[in-house]
This record gives structure tokens, C-alpha cells and sequence, in this order.
């Protein structure tokens, strides 16, 4: 087992998938543990401060890597599984801005009301019993939530040549904002060029589905992943894989054609897995299949399909790639 360490300086975060050097060089199978910041890079120390006076709306949620994948080419699949999703600090911060979110005005979607206040929430953070505290700014209402940390962001350079900001996701992965993007489970990419340079970050040390403010609970995390590769594999859009489930995703606006997306994605894997046609296929998944959103606030909304892994009888994704590296992930553990 070869396990590496990335945890970069402030002024080596990336802010864009493609166009950027690797900063760290890995081969399938190997570990890395790495360290990101939160999605205001570390500026917002105080509820009394506000995002827009002291970050760089350009500078949102920084990446770490990218990270080069020896022998990964384009048509490849890149897998990358959460072993451990750790906030790095004591608190996590949201907040509400103006003209972002899913239930305000936004400069796409223009309408005469005022827009909403810009408000931040900061959580204490209990990392031994696992709890992030919420308390109303304009009221005393307070409230305990368990944790469950995951990561906004990850994906790999886009096809082409092209680079993209961070806070749009789309083929590539990047902000797709999904919970499911948790400790236990493998997320899927396509890659699309040589290396696949991937890269991680915006924590929330937990997200309700839709991140419907905009903002999870944002935090510095310390992370560690395994990381291996699929020759030939590639899927049309990121998928993921727990223990429980298949998954797959969609990111476009509308929402409609996101959710017909991952569902269509569903169906093909799932006649794949199964060996049935893909009729046969769309029956199981209308019956079984669930729809959480993941994003309805980024510049392109992301919805996930799942469906139960014992619908698939003895089928494995991708000759059982999620169950190695889950068994790699309790080898680290036993060694550390």
C-alpha cells in the first residue's frame, strides 16, 4: 500500500478543472490523504462578517490538486473512494446571499422582489460526539445535528482542452454537491486526458438534499481517498457506488432534463449489469428507483438516480472495483 500526502499552501488552491499543473503524481491503488479548505477559502472567521466584503466571488471553493493518475487515458474510468471525510476545524459556516439559491431571485432568474439579505450561520462542531450545533440568528431556537461530512466537488479536467470553473458541474464531475459523496462510497469518472488530474474540496460536514440556500455547512476537511482505474470504462456522466446502491448523475438546467439524465443513465447501467434490454430495464428502475437532488442552485443543477444493489442479484460494477477499495480502505485503517 502507497500512500501519499497533499495538503497545499493557501496560494497553491486551484479554482478551475483543466489548464493546471499536477501537484502530485499517483499510481492506481495508491492512498492519499489530503487536507482542503472551505468554500470561502478560510475568510470567513466570524456570523458578524459577510462573504461578499472579504472573499473573491472568482476564488469559491478552491480544489485541491490536480492530481495525476499514472497510465489514465481518455475513454478511461477513474474511481475514487471516500475512506474518510474529517472537518479540520472546530466550526462550519452557511449562509444566505443575494440573488443565489433555490427559492430567490437570480440573475438567470429575474423577478422585481428585493433580494434576499446576506446572513451567515456558524456551527460548532462536536467531532466526538459527531454534531454540528444550529442556532436561529433571530430567535433561540437551537438544535443538534448529526454529522455526515462530504465533498462538494470533485471531478476530473473536461474533454477538449477546456477549463472550467469550479462551481459548475457537468461530464467532468466538479460541483455537483451531493451527499451521497460520503465516507463508504466510490465515486465514478470519466477521463478525459492523459493523467486525469483530479481534484477535491468544498467539505460540508453535512448538505440536506438540494442544498436549497446554496450553502452546505462548509468546512475545512481532511480527507483521505483511495484511488484506482477502469482501462476502457468510461461512462457518459460521473456515477457513484455505496454498499447499498448504484447511482448515477446528471448536471444541466432545467432540472427536468438533469433528472431524465441520471434516470437514463440508470437504465443503461442497469440493463448492463443485468443483461436485460433496456425496456426491461426502465421498468425495474420506475419501480425501485430513488431521485435525490443533489444541486438546485449552481449554474447547472445536479439530480442523482439510485437503485438498490440487491436488484441486481450477483452483478458488480466494473468487476467488483467498489468492494477492493473498500477492502484497501479497512487495510489503511487496520495500519493506522
Amino acid at each position: 500500500m502507497t500512500v501519499h500526502e497533499l495538503r497545499p499552501a493557501f496560494e497553491q488552491y486551484n479554482y478551475v478543472f483543466g489548464g493546471r499543473e499536477a501537484q502530485l503524481a499517483i499510481r492506481p491503488g495508491d492512498i492519499v490523504e489530503l487536507s482542503t479548505e472551505d468554500c470561502f477559502g478560510g475568510r470567513v472567521t466570524s456570523p458578524a462578517q459577510k462573504p461578499s466584503e472579504v472573499c473573491d466571488f472568482n476564488e469559491l471553493n478552491p480544489v485541491t490538486g490536480p492530481i495525476h493518475v499514472e497510465g489514465a487515458e481518455p475513454g478511461d474510468l477513474l474511481a475514487v473512494h471516500f475512506i474518510d471525510i474529517r472537518p479540520s476545524r472546530g466550526h462550519a459556516i452557511s449562509a444566505a446571499f443575494p440573488f443565489f439559491g433555490a427559492l430567490t431571485s437570480t440573475h438567470e432568474t429575474a423577478t422585481l422582489q428585493d433580494p434576499l439579505e446576506e446572513r451567515v450561520w456558524f456551527y460548532d462542531l462536536d467531532l466526538d460526539r459527531w454534531t454540528a450545533s444550529f442556532r436561529a440568528r433571530n430567535s433561540d431556537y437551537a438544535l443538534e445535528l448529526p454529522l455526515d461530512p462530504m465533498h462538494g466537488v470533485v471531478g476530473v479536467a473536461p474533454a477538449g482542452g477546456e477549463v472550467r470553473l469550479v462551481v459548475t458541474p457537468s461530464k467532468h464531475g466538479g460541483n455537483m454537491d451531493t451527499p451521497e459523496a460520503r465516507t463508504g462510497t466510490t465515486l465514478y469518472l470519466p477521463v478525459n486526458v492523459p493523467g486525469a488530474l483530479l481534484a477535491i474540496g468544498d467539505g460540508h460536514a453535512r448538505q440536506g438534499e438540494g442544498e436549497v440556500i446554496g450553502t452546505g455547512l462548509e468546512c475545512a476537511m481532511d480527507s483521505v481517498v483511495a484511488v484506482d482505474l477502469v482501462k476502457g470504462g468510461a461512462p457518459d456522466w460521473p456515477r457513484l457506488e455505496d454498499d447499498m446502491h448504484i447511482m448515477t448523475t446528471g448536471s444541466v438546467r432545467p432540472l427536468e432534463d438533469a433528472y431524465r439524465i441520471s434516470q437514463k443513465e440508470l437504465v443503461d447501467w442497469t440493463s448492463d449489469l443485468t443483461g436485460m434490454d433496456a425496456l426491461d430495464a426502465y421498468q425495474l428502475v420506475s419501480q425501485l428507483g430513488l431521485a435525490p437532488a443533489a444541486n438546485v442552485c449552481d449554474p447547472n443543477y445536479t439530480m442523482i438516480a439510485k437503485l438498490p444493489k440487491w436488484a441486481l442479484r450477483e452483478a458488480e460494477a466494473y468487476g467488483g472495483v467498489h468492494r477492493r477499495l473498500r477492502a484497501a480502505a479497512e487495510e489503511y485503517r487496520t495500519a493506522r
